[in-house]
């Protein structure tokens, strides 16, 4: 199927455009952005995989590592290594709560809205 060689192409020019990144020691992905992109390459393996679309598969394997590097190795803060995971996680779930129950995230005593202007 020629569509799956197509799918491989853009994954490879993908991972071909994420290797300066990951090389460059000084680069700082946020983890809002390279934490979805990795999920997204992770999903995207498992879809291909079980459409029998294995070349597309493999590629989409390829992006979804090259952003888990990111991820990683990539990321502003003190921290690197895998452990960025669930900080990212923890702190999604700390801000989603927030949310939730109308605070700010950096305020804990103003609810939101009250002091904020609408720009």
């Amino acid at each position: 199927m020629w569509q799956d060689f197509v799918f491989l192409a853009g994954s490879v020019l993908s991972i071909v455009f994420l290797a300066p990144t990951l090389r460059d020691k000084t680069a700082q992905i946020p983890l809002g952005s390279s934490m979805p992109s990795m999920t997204i390459g992770s999903i995207y393996t498992i879809t291909y995989a079980t459409l029998g679309m294995r070349f597309s598969a493999l590629g989409s394997a390829g992006v979804a590592i090259m952003w888990s590097l990111i991820v990683c190795y990539r990321s502003p803060g003190p921290h690197d290594g895998p452990g960025n995971i669930p900080r990212f996680l923890k702190d999604l779930s700390r801000r989603g709560r927030r949310l939730m129950t109308g605070f700010r995230t950096d305020d804990h005593s103003t609810p939101s809205g009250h002091d904020q202007s609408a720009d």
